[in-house]
């Protein structure tokens, strides 16, 4: 009841001031989740593996075992029994709901999301939050967005502001959630949402100053006194990160997709594997070094790592096994993200390297220091191709300003490396490896890009076809659909179109109705080719066919493109 009374409030109020209301609520809900999801997953590792670590290895390896496999087993029945659509990290997923279902997610997806997250990651899983903090962010506003009345095609705005709240409140980086946001999930810094990102992301940032504190995610010795050597090393560092990066993407989607091939393990049983593995992985680098990095999100000893307070050899070791079990854990069908990893997974290329040159190159702590946060960046932009995001959320986590000039340089080298390896960006990947078309997904920018995208992003493959031009043919299809042209086979060849006012004609008559030619062409030629052919049709449509003497496989008609047209720039804006 008091609910209901809040919603007529709502919708007393001015259009612009009712919107930023909710903008308001959809950040304040994001930023909550976000919150809580980090805190709980938090609780869970530190009473389990955090508390082990302190007694015998004996008893830390039996019940470690048991943890990561009980969990593992859990989190697969949850993913693949009750809420399939709450696997992997959650932004391929989140990018796709935006896009595809105007920014509507299931609330099963939310809670199942949550708790799956939670047992994965504080479970011992090697996988982030983030990714997770997003979608259940992102989820938690749509659903809000609806029980206040917005239609489900209309709650992008919901998804994109808690979604940026929920990153923001994940990591305390209110600009790197901004611009994640904007880069990744919508795609356009210029998009009409950036005052609505930006305003959920700074009220994800009051949440978790006021929960948690504002104190940044690492903290760091004293940067400011490296030497000018140390950016003689940092390209090498860059390079050698997003070449890590760029194996970690291509490794880990092979093994996504190779998992099918697994039918003897049934599919609730298949994260267990990536359990398993973590935890052979990880039980051995805890027995011969007593760091707990590969399991969980391993931030202890990053921290570490970014105070110079980690052994190079160590950090080798660490590199090599935590890029195993996540590439694992992810492969096998995990729930978790990969920012935190990568970020690891560079920070220790950093400190390795940096290990390594000191034997060549005299360098300081800040200079270790330094190459670690840089490895970082460069790993983490390598995978997401998202360069403002991978400088300004290391930079946020670190709050460092010294550190700028360095994360640049090491941006420009992970950028052109992993541009050598992979074509599009880990998030990407999975979209397409799960059957979706990024070109009828996301929107062009501008007319250009609009007129290069291919014929088939617009066609429609499902034409009613008649077989003959037998009078009940014909009247069957006068009588069903409303169209006034119908593409013609005669003796399974495209032989041209009847038109309605020609197909009755024929029926009264009895005569063999009179077909027209009309203009063809091929679903990968562009649509400003299209656009010529529509001008010059006698019939206003255009046959899709596979070749010039293939088969039929669609048609476009004026309407089906002024539509499109007409969708593809409301999605633009």
């Amino acid at each position: 009841m008091q609910f209901q009374f809040a919603i007529r409030l709502l919708k007393k109020l001015p259009e612009r001031t009712r919107n930023y209301v909710k903008v308001g609520l959809f950040g304040l809900v994001g930023g909550l989740i976000a919150v809580i999801f980090h805190l709980m997953m938090e609780a869970v590792f530190k009473f389990t593996y955090e508390e082990l670590a302190h007694s015998s290895q004996h008893k830390f390896l039996i019940w470690s075992f048991v943890l990561i496999m009980l969990t593992s087993l859990a989190v697969g029945y949850l993913l693949n029994n009750v809420c399939s659509a709450a696997k992997g990290s959650g932004i391929p997923q989140l990018k796709l709901a935006f896009w595809k279902d105007f920014g509507m997610i299931p609330m099963k997806v939310v809670w199942v999301k949550f708790i799956a997250g939670i047992l994965s990651i504080g479970g011992g899983c090697s996988l982030g939050r983030e990714g997770p903090s997003v979608q259940l962010a992102g989820g938690l506003a749509s659903n809000l967005a609806g029980s206040l009345g917005e239609p489900k095609q209309r709650r992008r705005t919901a998804a994109a502001a808690g979604s940026a709240a929920g990153l923001a409140a994940a990591f305390n980086t209110p600009l790197a959630a901004m611009t994640f946001v904007l880069e990744e999930i919508i795609g356009d810094m210029n998009s009409r949402y950036i005052g609505n990102v930006l305003l959920a992301s700074l009220i994800g940032a009051f949440i978790v100053h006021g929960i948690i504190g504002d104190q940044p995610a690492f903290q760091l010795g004293d940067v400011a006194a490296h030497g000018w050597a140390v950016y003689l090393i940092i390209p090498l560092v860059a390079g050698a990160a997003a070449v890590v990066g760029g194996l970690f993407q291509k490794w880990t989607l092979k093994l996504r997709m190779r998992r099918k091939e697994f039918k003897n393990v049934p599919l609730w049983m298949r994260p267990a594997i990536g359990g398993l593995i973590t935890w052979c992985l990880g039980a051995a680098v805890f027995v011969y070094t007593g760091h707990l990095g590969v399991f969980g999100l391993g931030y202890h000893d990053l921290s570490a790592g970014l105070n110079a307070n980690l052994g190079w050899k160590i950090a080798g070791i660490l590199l090599i096994t935590k890029f195993i079990a996540t590439f694992a854990c992810y492969g096998f069908g995990g729930c978790g993200g990969i920012f935190a990893p990568n970020l690891f997974l560079g920070g220790m290329v950093g400190v390795f390297l940096a290990g390594v040159m000191d034997h060549y190159i005299e360098l300081n702590q800040s200079d270790f220091i330094m190459l670690a946060v840089v490895g970082m960046s460069a790993c983490l932009g390598a995978v997401v191709k998202a360069p403002i995001t991978s400088i300004l959320i290391v930079f946020e986590l670190t709050h460092q300003f010294e550190l700028v000039p360095a994360l640049m340089l090491g941006t420009l080298i992970s950028q052109s490396v992993s541009r050598r390896m992979n074509q599009h960006n880990f998030y990407e990947e999975i979209i397409l490896q799960d059957g979706h078309d990024l070109d009828h997904l996301v929107p062009p920018r501008d007319l250009r890009s609009w007129h290069q995208l291919p014929v088939s992003t617009i066609t429609n493959f499902n034409p009613i076809i008649l077989s003959s031009t037998e009078p009940d043919v014909l009247q069957e299809a006068l009588d069903n659909y409303p169209y006034n042209y119908f593409p013609v086979l005669v003796d399974g060849n495209y032989a041209g179109v009847v038109s309605r006012l020609k197909a009755k004609q024929s029926i009264e008559s009895g005569n063999p109705p009179v077909l027209q030619d009309t203009e063809t062409c091929m679903p990968y030629e562009p649509i400003r080719k299209l656009q010529g052919h529509l001008i010059t049709s006698p019939t206003g449509i255009v046959i899709v066919r596979e070749k010039y003497d293939g088969k039929v496989i669609g048609l476009i008609t004026l309407h089906d493109l002024l539509r499109q047209e007409v969708a593809h720039a409301k999605n633009a804006e």
